[in-house]
């Protein structure tokens, strides 16, 4: 049975830039798609090919992520204390108890898959668990439990879809123009190299539209993971400790968590992103930081 989650704060000014953004890509796309009917694009069988693949991803990517990490899942008697900090802040949130898995990596690392708080798995790395205090680590997995009841798992779906959707168009686009008689009918080549090119733009944006969203949710999960454990500052402090180590690891460390990437609490490449980056999944650690440090002191005292 679904439990209902227990209604925490969320930042207005963040749910309205996550909303708008999202209407964007709303706007883009049926614009787009528009276009291709008028084109004469048969988008319809493409959009039940690319749908069916993004269905399967959206219930699948759980287990993909999971292997790929190489997460084990652990029960209570392995990790106990893992199990009761995640149960006690599951229990704030009613949420019903994810499953707990660990990944054999000192990178300092966690990140939470599950479409909805009944199928949901936390997963912390050993360096995590070496590297930060309870306090910290109960405050990293508020954030996991966060996107988990924000349902971020659906934002990626619908995101990666429309992002699936252009990237497999212009990969069509591009082998009818180079087989599909481009020499043979001008006019049939001259409408894909159309597609084509606006296929591009419109990739191109909806990737920016989409790298927005994804560092919307981190900013959300840091606010709603600091209601759910109540300790903004710890999470703060997290990040800060995380960053710092994740600068010193060897980049094939490294490369083997990126394929989570999207999913990890702090990039993996972060030692190749620099600051602020529009191509990045994650929001720059200092904002982040930041941002946590002004909610705090709005905790302690009481600040609008």
């Amino acid at each position: 049975m679904s439990s209902t989650s227990k209604s925490f704060k969320r930042d207005p000014k963040l749910l309205s830039r996550m909303y708008l953004t999202m209407i964007m890509l709303g706007v883009l796309y049926a614009v787009f798609t528009l276009f291709l009917l008028r084109l004469g694009i048969p988008i319809t069988f493409v959009g039940i090919i690319v749908g069916a693949m993004a269905i399967f991803q959206y219930y699948m990517s759980d287990k993909l992520v999971l292997k790929s990490s190489g997460a084990k899942e652990v029960s209570e008697k392995q990790e106990p204390k893992l199990h009761e900090i995640i149960k006690t802040l599951a229990d704030r949130y009613n949420m019903p108890m994810p499953k707990v898995a660990v990944i054999d990596s000192a990178v300092p690392n966690a990140f939470a898959t599950g479409r909805n708080p009944d199928n949901a798995l936390v997963a912390v790395t050993t360096g995590i668990q070496k590297r930060l205090s309870t306090r910290e680590l109960s405050a990293v997995i508020g954030h996991e439990l966060a996107h988990v009841a924000n349902r971020d798992i659906r934002v990626l779906a619908m995101g990666n879809f429309f992002v699936m959707l252009t990237s497999f168009l212009m990969t069509m686009f591009f082998w009818n123009m180079l087989f599909g008689g481009m020499g043979r009918r001008r006019e049939g080549g001259g409408v894909m190299m159309i597609a084509y090119l606006v296929t591009m733009v419109v990739y191109f944006v909806g990737q920016m539209l989409v790298l927005s969203l994804t560092r919307y949710r981190e900013y959300g999960a840091d606010h709603t993971g600091s209601e759910i454990s109540g300790d903004p500052g710890a999470l703060a402090d997290a990040l800060g400790k995380i960053s710092g180590t994740i600068a010193q690891i060897p980049d094939q460390d490294l490369r083997k968590m990126q394929t989570a990437n999207a999913f990890l609490i702090i990039s993996a490449s972060l030692k190749n992103s620099g600051s602020a980056n529009l191509f990045s999944t994650h929001p720059p650690v200092e904002e982040r930081i930041k941002k946590l440090r002004e909610l705090e002191h709005r905790m302690k005292y009481g600040a609008r």
